[in-house]
């Protein structure tokens, strides 16, 4: 994919990633640095510009990811996936057939939810989330 920036007064004032409008003063190509992260510890954070380069490089910056974080993360997933067949079994008693809903398991996938919270509320470094998710 193509990128290209506007700059005015050494300021980037837009970012297209088409074709510029032909005869438009300003515009120059860009491309896109981004950093390696390290998968469940880091994440892109932000972006700065470097119009003294040619293209413009777009740098991305990274930052780390607290432990609370990625447990409110896989809570939150956790959560879903318990959603997920709560919802399905709620199609299945609300479909215009004599089949009922699965409470089981309903009550099953509780269980599992629950079970992963506790895991994950009791876990102190990314390491302990690891063997978790």
């Amino acid at each position: 994919m193509s990128l290209f920036v506007r700059v005015v007064n050494n300021e980037v004032k837009q970012v297209w990633d088409t074709q510029p409008p032909a005869g438009e003063s300003g515009w120059h190509s860009a491309i896109e640095v981004k950093p390696d992260v390290v998968e469940n510890r880091q994440v892109l954070d932000g972006h700065t510009f470097d119009i003294t380069t040619d293209p413009v490089q777009i740098v991305y910056a990274v930052r780390d990811v607290t432990v609370d974080e990625r447990k409110a993360g896989l809570i939150s997933r956790a959560k879903f996936e318990f959603q997920q067949v709560v919802n399905e079994q709620l199609q299945i008693e609300m479909d215009d057939t004599d089949t009922a809903g699965d409470l089981d398991a309903v009550s099953a996938a509780k269980a599992v939810k629950d079970a992963k919270i506790v895991a994950i509320n009791t876990a102190t470094t990314h390491e302990d989330l690891d063997v978790i998710s």
